[in-house]
């Protein structure tokens, strides 16, 4: 049963649409600073790990929307190299000046834009 179990997760991820898959990853990013955070005194040593996970996310989607081939809205396109920024900026701070409070805006954009994909398109 475990095993049907493994199997149809892992074909399921195959079968996502990629803004499904985008917004998996999101609030995979999401929940782990989510646990840091309500979980400082323990957690803390992880921080690096997953600031460093939201980075490569990040970097990976602003790379993605300044493709030439990327059909996004210009507008839709600045406002995720935009976001990415303020999200590379915010980790560095965090990087030298580690405290749970700064974290809050990382996980609720994560968890916004997330939303937003998983959002049905208009017909």
């Amino acid at each position: 049963m475990h095993y049907a179990a493994t199997t149809y997760a892992k074909v399921s991820q195959f079968a996502q649409s990629p803004r499904e898959l985008e917004a998996s990853v999101l609030m995979k990013a999401a929940v782990r600073l989510q646990t840091i955070k309500e979980n400082w005194a323990e957690r803390a040593g992880e921080l690096d790990e997953a600031l460093l996970y939201n980075r490569k996310l990040w970097t990976v989607l602003v790379t993605a929307v300044t493709e030439p081939e990327s059909q996004l809205p210009a507008q839709i396109k600045q406002n995720i190299v935009n976001l990415g920024m303020f999200i590379f900026k915010r980790t560095l701070d965090l990087g030298s000046e580690p405290v749970p409070e700064k974290l809050t805006v990382l996980i609720n954009i994560n968890r916004e834009i997330a939303a937003g994909l998983r959002m049905q398109p208009a017909a």
